[in-house]
C-alpha cells in the first residue's frame, strides 16, 4: 500500500446510543442495493492487536433523502452478501 493511504472513517452510532469508529474496506451494489464491509477502527495500535477483526456489513437505505447505514435483518442476504465481499476482499488481499 501507498504510503499517502487514509482510511475512511465512519462514526456509527447504535440503537443502545453507543458510537464507535468504522473503517470502510468496500462498497458494492448488488440489485440495485449499496452495501458496505466495514471493520472497527482504533487509533491506537494496542487497541487494533486485542481487536478481532470481524468484518460488519451494512445496508444503505435512504430516510427523507439522508443516507443511513443499516444491519441487514434477513439472514439469507446476509450470506450472500458477506460471502461476495470476503471473495472480492481476499482477491484484493492476494
Amino acid at each position: 500500500m501507498s504510503d499517502n493511504y487514509e482510511p475512511i472513517i465512519y462514526t456509527l452510532t447504535d440503537e443502545e446510543g453507543k458510537s464507535q469508529q468504522f473503517e470502510m474496506l468496500d462498497s458494492m451494489e448488488v440489485n440495485d442495493q449499496l452495501y458496505c464491509a466495514m471493520i472497527p477502527y482504533y487509533d491506537s495500535e494496542q487497541d487494533v492487536a486485542s481487536d478481532y477483526g470481524e468484518l460488519i456489513i451494512l445496508k444503505v437505505v435512504y430516510d427523507n433523502n439522508e443516507e443511513l447505514l443499516t444491519t441487514i435483518d434477513d439472514d439469507d442476504e446476509y450470506q450472500k452478501i458477506g460471502n461476495m465481499f470476503i471473495e472480492r476482499l481476499n482477491e484484493l488481499f492476494e
